[in-house]
């Protein structure tokens, strides 16, 4: 058992709690900075500094990518849980994180022809140390509290803040150090960035932290195993799992469309979106920083309609059918400025609002989809199988990410690009109204199958509580 440190409190709060909140923010700085000019280098001429990638090429890399980000938290939870505990494990994640970074940062000359290999170096210092970093920080928020501790819920609200602030952030810095110095300077910045929540982890951990994630959780948990007998799956149970294959396969949709964000939608923001404002031009990594943006503004608002709602509030499968049709209309967006802006053949720039209201719709369907995600699994999973499905539920995630890649790779190129995505946004949106309509007609039969599990009378029903559930997906996604 993990014994808590009194090191006095904060607005209410261990201070510990605040570390984490540091931590967290510098690793999503850095993250969320690389990401947004990921692909914006890699299509960038190379007397420009970049790799001079066509778009296809850029966006499949960046799909595989986020699928491998999605993917390595699998081994690295594994290798939290039963070998060098949570603490070592965000600290040597966050190191090869930030080498991830600066590596990426080399100038060209100074690798000369061989530019690209040190690159997937970097991406790949990138994605292991994601993979211990990403799947510990969020579940050491947690261990700060006694078991019923009231203040968990707000706790996590107030970390996730820090994870969405980190995420506006980190683009609007790196992306303009990138557009005014170089896209080296630009990973540098991002890099500082993971280098500042490593240090804090250094020198404050075992102050705030105590011995909080110093053990195995497996070497923690050894002794509280009653029986190494495997029970049979109750049709009950068997139910539920059938409801998160469902929740999980149908999130691909959601995420297909949502991730397009890093890559298509970059590339568009860069090529094909007038920037110009009073005289300055927006960098387009800057639209990255939309989504957090947006989840700091709104969630707060969507967690008081689902409190004001009360009985009438929507179970979680049709919450998911509204977040599809919040994507689809966010498809919808782009398709009319298109019609209306993008057919002119002298003129392939469009309005950066349309760009805003895209990412708006986006991130409105995102706070609808929090409440189910993470939450259903970890409500819904049989205890001896919740590891398993909560990494199919990282799987349908990681799948999604490289589908993206995949479908934003048809952009092409030049003028035809713009007949390429009319059809690319027709199709994303048709996708998802007709997922929207699924998930309506199934809602019923899932809740059924959830035995009871949705709107249990045991959760609090509070502003907190529908706070941290609307920011839970959107922290742990990202």
């Amino acid at each position: 058992m993990n014994s808590l440190p009194n090191r006095g409190e904060f607005l209410g709060h261990p201070k510990g709690l605040f570390l984490l909140f540091g931590t967290e923010m510098w690793e999503r700085f850095g993250y969320y900075g690389m990401r947004a000019i990921l692909v914006l280098y890699l299509v960038a001429q190379v007397q420009n500094g970049g790799f001079g990638w066509t778009n296809a090429d850029a966006i499949s890399l960046y799909g595989t990518f986020t699928m491998a980000v999605y993917l390595t938290p699998l081994i690295g939870g594994w290798l939290a849980d039963n070998v060098m505990g949570q603490r070592k494990a965000i600290i040597l994640g966050g190191i090869l994180m930030a080498a991830g970074h600066f590596t990426m940062g080399i100038p060209h000359s100074l690798v000369a022809g061989m530019e690209e290999q040190v690159f997937y170096i970097g991406l790949a210092l990138l994605c292991a140390g994601n993979g211990l970093f990403k799947p510990n920080i969020s579940t050491m928020v947690g261990d700060l509290y006694q078991e019923g501790d009231k203040r968990r819920d707000g706790a996590f609200t107030i970390f996730y803040m820090g994870i969405n602030l980190g995420g506006a952030l980190g683009p609007l810095i790196a992306g303009y150090v990138a557009a005014q110095i170089n896209w080296q300077a630009g990973f540098i910045a991002a890099g500082i960035g993971m280098v500042i929540s490593v240090v804090m982890q250094l020198l404050l951990s075992q102050k705030y932290l105590g011995d909080i994630g110093v053990v195995p959780a497996a070497k923690l948990s050894q002794q509280q195993s009653a029986s190494n007998t495997k029970e049979p799956l109750t049709s009950q149970e068997k139910d539920r799992i059938r409801v998160i294959f469902t929740m999980s396969v149908f999130s691909i949709i959601f995420w297909m469309g949502f991730e397009q964000a890093g890559g298509l939608m970059n590339l568009f923001a860069a090529d094909y979106t007038d920037r110009m404002l009073m005289g300055f031009e927006i960098p387009a990594a800057w639209f990255q920083s939309l989504n957090s943006i947006f989840i700091i503004i709104f969630a707060p608002l969507v967690a008081m309609i689902w409190l004001k709602l009360d009985k009438r509030e929507p179970n979680s499968p049709v919450k998911f059918a509204i977040a599809l049709v919040f994507l689809a209309l966010g498809f919808l967006t782009m398709m009319m400025a298109l019609i209306t802006e993008g057919s002119d053949p002298n003129n392939l720039q469009i309005s950066m609002m349309w760009l805003v209201l895209f990412y708006l719709f986006h991130t409105l369907g995102e706070l609808c989809l929090s409440p189910i995600g993470l939450s259903m699994v970890s409500k819904l999973a049989p205890l001896r199988l919740a590891s398993l499905l909560m990494g199919l539920w990282f799987l349908c995630t990681a799948v999604a990410n490289k589908i993206a890649g995949l479908v934003g790779s048809f952009i092409g190129e030049g003028h035809e690009a713009m007949n390429n995505a009319m059809s690319i946004f027709i199709g994303l949106g048709a996708t998802a109204l007709l997922s929207a309509l699924a998930m309506y007609l199934l809602s019923n039969k899932l809740v059924d199958w959830m035995h009871g599990a949705e709107g249990s009378t045991d959760e609090p029903h509070t502003q907190e509580h529908y706070l941290e559930k609307e920011l839970e997906i959107s922290g742990e996604r990202q």
